[in-house]
């Protein structure tokens, strides 16, 4: 299931620009109770609406129209990275939440992607998989991904790599003594791998993504046919830049692994998502 439908992605987009609701009912051509039931997800869309709404919001038509009206969803390719990345779910009054394990099978040196908002479940699966915890990386500070930080490092006093422009987020700061920010461009040892920091502003000002040689973790940068919500909503232009010309350049195979929602790639989301 995908992590937004129609009405969310319309929202974002509207929102990201700074349009009001009269704003887009005059260039779409729809009528203004029309605008307001499809914004609230109360029905479903008619084609010829999604199209019309996506010209006002230059959105990619067709793309949202394959998702609102034929109900795509990418194939779910997690399976092909089972061997090296450990899924944490997490919920956050009835949210959903996911942070990941990235280890190495010949060292069992890890790092942890994001909390998961479920510290507890990150440290068994570290005792139970018989793991070394080496680095905490996360894509950004909001509490759903950032959340447990504190009872992890109390079991694991690791350094925390962030985004400078998201510390002040952080519901909970660790120590400065274990705190690195991250630079562009940057390499993290995990092991006999390498995982590579890819600074993508946007849904948070000092948001990254962490890759390797096959996939990347993308945080709310990116989600299976949408974006999450630039924050704060001058952020949008770019947060759109770090999803076109950041993620969606990486090598089409490359599994995205994000921080809700289904697991995608690349090519999915070039052929798919209307924000690329």
């Amino acid at each position: 299931m995908l992590e937004d439908d129609f009405s969310d992605i319309i929202k974002k987009a509207r929102t990201g620009q700074g349009l009001s609701l009269d704003q887009v009912r005059a260039a779409s051509g729809l009528d203004a109770a029309a605008l307001r039931e499809l914004e609230s997800g109360r029905r479903v869309p008619a084609r010829e609406e999604v199209l019309a709404l996506a010209a006002a919001l230059a959105l990619d038509g067709p793309k949202l129209a394959a998702l609102a009206c034929d109900h795509w969803e990418p194939a779910h390719p997690t399976h092909q990275a089972a061997q090296d990345v450990i899924l944490v779910r997490g919920n956050i009054g009835g949210y959903e939440v996911k942070g990941y394990l990235l280890y190495d099978s010949a060292t069992r040196d890890a790092v942890m992607i994001d909390t998961g908002y479920n510290p507890d479940a990150m440290l068994r699966a570290i005792e139970r998989e018989h793991l070394t915890l080496t680095a905490v990386c996360l894509t950004h500070g909001h509490a759903d991904h950032a959340g447990g930080l504190d009872a992890i490092l109390a079991r694991h006093p690791v350094p925390v790599y962030i985004g400078e422009g998201d510390w002040g987020i952080l519901g909970w700061q660790p120590p400065v003594s274990l705190r690195k920010f991250v630079g562009d461009g940057e390499a993290l040892r995990v092991g006999g791998r390498e995982v590579r920091f890819m600074t993508t502003p946007g849904h948070t000002p000092g948001g990254v993504c962490y890759r390797t040689d096959t996939h990347c973790f993308v945080g709310d940068t990116l989600f299976a046919g949408s974006i999450g919500r630039a924050n704060p909503s001058t952020l949008y232009p770019t947060h759109l830049k770090s999803v076109r010309t950041r993620v969606l350049t990486l090598p089409e195979n490359f599994i995205l692994f994000p921080g809700h929602g289904p697991s995608t790639t690349v090519r999915e989301e070039r052929d798919h998502n209307p924000f690329g």
